[in-house]
């Protein structure tokens, strides 16, 4: 597919992960930053894929439930971990129903050096 675009955002929210041995099964927080990549091979009468408001509109309408928030408190993640990956996967999957286009990919970044990536083949 010709054109991918990218839009970013960030919230702010604690969690703990069960099941796992060290400090992160402890309550800590973190500055999430959240980039979302959608692809399609037409572009509309105004040469766009999708408007980037459009974009970072959904996002912020995805993301905005988890901000602020203990995620263990909030639904999937009060039974599922609210790890990096399952994060990733959770806002794809909610991105893809609010989108007209594709979402190819999303990317949760918990520290400026530390990310999990999801896509659907």
């Amino acid at each position: 597919m010709p054109w991918i675009l990218k839009v970013s955002d960030s919230f702010g929210s604690a969690h703990f992960l069960r099941n796992y041995r060290g400090k992160c099964e402890n309550l800590h927080g973190h500055n999430w930053r959240v980039e979302v990549e959608v692809m399609g091979n037409e572009i509309d009468e105004a040469g766009m894929l999708v408007d980037f408001k459009v974009l970072k509109s959904a996002l912020k309408r995805v993301i905005e439930p988890l901000d602020h928030r203990l995620l263990n408190e909030v639904p999937p993640f009060d039974v599922e971990n609210p790890s990096s990956e399952n994060l990733a996967r959770y806002i794809f999957r909610r991105l893809q129903k609010e989108l007209s286009v594709r979402v190819y990919r999303v990317t949760v970044w918990e520290s400026e050096n530390a990310c999990a990536t999801y896509f659907e083949e």
